[in-house]
């Protein structure tokens, strides 16, 4: 016994060693300290982003609160008509001077993950959250969310970048910068750190988990500084009046579903017409701006985030009847706000539409079970995370968001089974979130798994074989007549093909500018090579 307790710090030793070796190696000290870094530097420009919005909105409205309905309405109306089209041409002109087709979102940053968190540029991103921030300013209907989560992505890739992060540690950065967004946007850090995982990275692997909080916290703590402890939405003390509610739940879960995919279609139809309507860029969001105007004349509520009307629901103070008006309208606002290439987000609106649904579904329930219905408050809450949850699909982090935003953990049941029964039906009829149909228009399948997006993102270019100098010249080559041959952009998709339609164990690879010049050899082992580790690789980073 004594030589086994005097072998045992040497035991020890032997076991830890390495694993405090592969901890140092991977740098995981170092992205620890610049996940924190990302999470000030994150906060700071969410503070940044909100104050600009407040400024801007105070121009015309005389009011920088989340109060723009009320503002709205001690204005003239002829002012609530066109200054969000004066707004627009000022949106559309800097999207014409910066080249920019639209403002960044949640969308970019996946994308950004997909290839590797190195394709955010600094200055663009910050000249999107400027349109933003004009944008949500001049009452465009949409979120802030979105954008403030590609400004925190594009802030922590740039600084991961002058750090010479590894590649997993780069993606990792990039979902340090969303979950402070996140956090300091709504206030809501395990949410924050959470939808980092489940949107962006897409898997709750070890070595990121850490940064990703640490860097979440970070920017709660300097926001809350700034803007309170608070969460967004103060709520009353919910209770729900009988179990033989959890029918009504379940099939609130069932239209949130219909509502979050109706949603989404408006959105993804409206955004086509515009696509194939050709007028100049710098005229889309006057246009649009002039349409969501004529709107909030008469339902002023629709402008902005809309923070009040959600709130006003929230606290059982809005009709049925201006609850279905408010469905339709922002559902058509925000649809013309994205179309017409304003900057804006969708978990906001998503939120809103949730209460509305929500809220009108509870006055209807309490009218036909008066005594087993409880509030319509509870109702619209459960509504707001049923909504978003299959819209943005993020079941998990919706849920958490919506204990963090509004203080209100009794419902915990309830919510689970809304949220749920809603995000699944949502997979059953669209079969994709919101932010998948962006990227699938784009030609990235992220949600297919990592061998679909392998083989239709990786080019000929990253496994082909270049000639050397002491190589024979190759043959001139007939392009029209000769045998099969590659490019350098070809996909391994068409390469894989190529080999196996042919037998081929080797195929040449032309220069596109002359196609009778062969620059490279791409072989068939190579490029199975290069797929399995590329397979591999992202297998560890998933467990690790």
């Amino acid at each position: 016994m004594p030589e086994i307790i005097r072998r045992l710090p040497a035991l020890v030793f032997q076991w830890v060693r390495p694993n405090i070796s592969m901890f140092l190696s991977t740098r995981q000290p170092q992205l620890w300290v610049v996940a924190l870094l990302i999470g000030l530097c994150v906060s700071i420009a969410a503070i940044i982003f909100r104050e600009l919005i407040g400024f801007v909105q105070l121009a015309w409205l005389l009011d920088r609160s989340e109060n723009v309905a009320t503002a709205a309405r001690n204005i003239p109306w002829y002012v609530v008509l066109i200054v969000p089209a004066a707004g627009g041409l000022l949106i559309g002109i800097a999207l014409t001077f910066l080249e920019a087709k639209r403002a960044g979102g949640v969308a970019d940053v996946i994308e950004a993950r997909a290839r590797g968190g190195r394709n955010l540029d600094f200055w663009p991103g910050v000249g999107s959250a400027i349109i933003t921030a004009f944008s949500l300013g001049f009452g465009a209907s949409a979120g802030r969310e979105g954008p403030m989560v590609h400004l925190g992505a594009t802030i922590s890739s740039s600084i991961g970048q002058v750090m010479r992060i590894p590649n997993w540690g780069q993606r990792t950065l990039l979902a340090c910068g969303v979950a402070s967004a996140i956090s300091a946007s709504f206030n809501t850090p395990i949410a924050g750190a959470l939808f980092a995982h489940e949107v962006i990275l897409g898997h709750y692997a070890m070595r990121s988990f850490v940064p990703v909080v640490l860097s979440s916290v970070a920017g709660t703590i300097l926001s809350r500084q700034w803007f309170g402890e608070s969460a967004a939405f103060i709520i009353p003390d919910f209770q729900i009046s009988s179990y033989f509610e959890f029918p009504a739940f379940a099939l609130l879960g069932f239209i949130c579903a219909i509502v979050g995919v109706l949603f989404q279609f408006a959105l993804i139809s409206t955004d086509y017409v515009a696509r194939n309507i050709e007028i100049p860029l710098w005229s889309r969001p006057a246009i649009g701006g002039l349409m969501i105007g004529a709107i909030a004349v008469f339902y002023p509520e629709v402008l902005g985030v809309g923070y009040e009307a959600t709130d006003l629901a929230l606290h059982n103070k809005l009709p049925i009847l201006m609850m279905l008006a408010l469905l339709i309208a922002k559902t058509a606002a925000t649809s013309i706000t994205l179309a017409s290439r304003f900057g804006g987000g969708i978990i906001a609106p998503s939120l809103y539409l949730g209460a509305m649904t929500g809220g009108a579904f509870g006055l209807i329930a309490a009218s036909v079970f008066p005594e087993l219905a409880s509030s319509q408050g509870i109702y619209s809450l459960l509504g707001m995370g049923a909504v978003a949850a299959s819209v943005i699909g993020a079941p998990i982090s919706t849920t958490v968001m919506m204990f963090e935003l509004t203080g209100g953990y009794a419902l915990t049941v309830a919510l689970l089974l809304t949220v749920s029964i809603s995000a699944g039906l949502n997979q059953a009829i669209h079969g994709r979130s919101f932010f998948q149909w962006q990227l699938e228009a784009r030609g990235l399948l992220v949600q297919d798994g990592p061998h679909q997006y392998l083989v239709k993102n990786t080019r000929v270019a990253d496994f082909m074989t270049l000639l050397s100098e002491d190589d024979d010249a190759p043959p001139a080559f007939d392009f029209e007549n000769d045998a099969a041959s590659l490019l350098i952009s070809d996909t391994l998709e068409h390469a894989l093909r190529m080999f196996d339609q042919g037998g081929h164990e080797r195929l040449p690879v032309l220069d596109a500018q002359d196609k009778g010049k062969i620059i490279a050899w791409a072989i068939q082992v190579n490029a199975l090579s290069y797929f399995n580790k590329a397979l591999i690789d992202a297998s560890e980073e998933e467990h690790k």
